[in-house]
C-alpha cells in the first residue's frame, strides 16, 4: 500500500423511507432558500418530487425549482443553474437525480460562489472559488457513485471537451434504493456497468500487486456481476437492487482507491467521445473497455489474471498468466454482450465519419495507466470499435 490519508465528508443514508427519517433533521441545518435540482421530470411521475416537496415545506424551506438537467450536462447548464442561486440568494442545493445532476450542481455551487468563469478558474489558472454553496443528494438513479465525491463531469460544448471541474462535496446523501425501482431497464444496466467500470479502472492503477483495496475491489467488482443478474431475472428485487446502490457508492467514496493511484484510460477516452457525439456513458464504456484491454494485456497481465481468478471465476490450472488474462478480457465481453450492451459505436448508432482523430487527440492520458497509450493508439482503439 502506497502512503495515504484518508478523511470522508459525506454522510451517508441508505435504506428504506431514509428521506422520511433522516432529511428533516439535515434542513434543519440549512438556511430558508433551497434550489431544488433535477432532470427530465421523472421524480414528478413516480411520487418522489411530491415527497420531497412535502417534507421542504413543513420545514418551512423557499424552494426555487431547477430542472431539465441533461443526462450530459452542459456547461451552459451550470451557468443557469448559478444564475438562479445568485437570483434566489440560495443557502442550499438539494440535488434529486442520477449522476449527471448530482455532478451538475457541484458545479453549480462553485461558479455561484464567483464572478470568474470557473472553467478558466479551473482548468487555465488552476485556482478554485471562494466558497460552495452547501448541498445534499438524493440519489434517485445509481451507477457512477457521484453522490460520494466533488468532481463533476461536465461537457463544454463550445470548447468540444467533456472534462472534470471540482465543486462542494455533499454534506449528506440520501441512497434509498426504492426510489430505482423506476429506473428503465436500461439504465439500471448502463448504470451498473459504469460501476462496474469505476471499479475496474481503479483496480487497474499502481500499486499493481496484490493489496487490501484491491481485494475490496474484487468484492465489489463479483457483487456487481452477480446482482445484475440478479436484476435481469428479477426487475423488482428490491434485495439486488440495494446492493447495486450501494456498489456504486463504494466504487467512489474513496475506499477502493486507498493507497492508490487509479487509472481510468477508458473512462477518459468515454468523456471525450461523448463530447463529440453525447452518446450514453456506459454503453460507450462497455464498448471501449474490451477493445482497451486488448492493447492493455501485455503490460496488464498479472492484474488481469488476478480478475480472471478473483472475480470472473475462472479456474487457473494449467493455464499461464497470459491465458488467463486473455480470458478475462472474454469473460468480460461476453458478460457485456449477456446483459444487452453494445459492443460496437454501430450499434449505439455514432456515425462512422465521427471525427475520431479528434477525440483521441483531445482525450486526457492517464498517468495511473499500466500502459501508456500514444494518441495514435487511442485512435486505433476507437476504429476497432466501430
Amino acid at each position: 500500500m502506497d502512503t495515504f490519508t484518508y478523511r470522508y465528508p459525506v454522510a451517508v443514508y441508505f435504506g428504506e423511507k431514509a428521506a422520511e427519517k433522516n432529511l428533516p433533521a439535515e434542513l434543519a441545518k440549512v438556511g430558508e432558500n433551497v434550489l431544488l435540482a433535477y432532470g427530465g421530470g421523472s421524480i414528478k411521475r413516480n411520487g418522489v418530487y411530491e415527497e420531497l416537496m412535502g417534507l421542504l415545506t413543513a420545514a418551512g424551506k423557499t424552494v426555487t425549482e431547477f430542472s431539465g438537467i441533461m443526462s450530459n450536462p452542459t456547461y451552459a447548464k451550470v451557468q443557469e443553474g448559478a444564475r438562479l442561486a445568485r437570483e434566489n440568494h440560495i443557502d442550499f442545493i438539494l440535488a434529486v437525480g442520477g449522476g449527471s445532476v448530482i455532478d451538475c450542481c457541484k458545479v453549480v455551487s462553485a461558479q455561484a460562489k464567483t464572478d470568474e468563469d470557473l472553467w478558466e478558474l479551473e482548468t487555465v489558472k488552476h485556482g478554485g472559488p471562494a466558497g460552495l454553496i452547501p448541498m445534499g443528494a438524493v440519489v434517485t438513479a445509481f451507477g457512477t457513485g457521484a453522490e460520494m465525491n466533488n468532481g463533476a463531469v461536465i461537457t463544454n460544448e463550445e470548447k468540444k471537451v467533456k472534462g472534470p471541474l471540482w465543486g462542494a462535496f455533499y454534506d449528506f446523501a440520501i441512497l434509498d434504493p426504492a426510489y430505482t425501482m423506476t429506473m428503465p431497464m436500461g439504465q439500471v444496466i448502463s448504470g451498473a456497468f459504469d460501476a462496474l467500470s469505476h471499479c475496474m479502472e481503479t483496480y487497474m492503477g499502481s500499486p499493481r500487486g496484490t493489496n487490501l483495496s484491491d481485494e475490496i475491489n474484487e468484492a465489489c467488482q463479483r457483487n456487481i456481476i452477480r446482482n445484475l443478474r440478479a436484476t435481469l431475472r428479477d426487475p423488482q428485487d428490491i434485495a439486488a437492487r440495494s446492493e447495486l446502490v450501494w456498489a456504486a457508492a463504494m466504487g467512489e467514496n474513496g475506499i477502493l482507491k486507498i493507497g492508490k493511484v487509479t487509472d481510468f484510460q477508458a473512462h477518459m477516452l468515454e468523456h471525450q467521445l461523448g463530447a463529440y457525439t453525447d452518446c450514453n456513458h456506459g454503453r460507450g464504456l462497455a464498448v471501449i473497455h474490451p477493445v482497451l484491454y486488448c492493447h492493455m494485456l501485455p503490460e496488464a497481465a498479472p492484474q488481469f489474471a488476478r480478475l480472471a481468478v478473483n472475480v470472473w471465476d475462472v479456474d487457473p490450472a494449467g493455464k499461464t498468466e497470459n491465458e488467463l488474462a486473455d480470458a478475462f478480457i472474454k469473460m468480460l465481453a461476453a458478460f457485456i454482450e449477456e446483459i444487452g450492451l453494445p459492443t460496437t459505436f454501430a450499434q449505439m448508432g455514432i456515425p462512422a465519419d465521427t471525427d475520431f482523430q479528434a477525440v483521441a487527440d483531445s482525450t486526457v492520458l492517464t498517468g495511473g495507466c499500466c500502459k501508456r497509450f500514444t494518441r495514435e493508439e487511442l485512435l486505433t482503439v476507437l476504429h476497432e470499435c466501430q
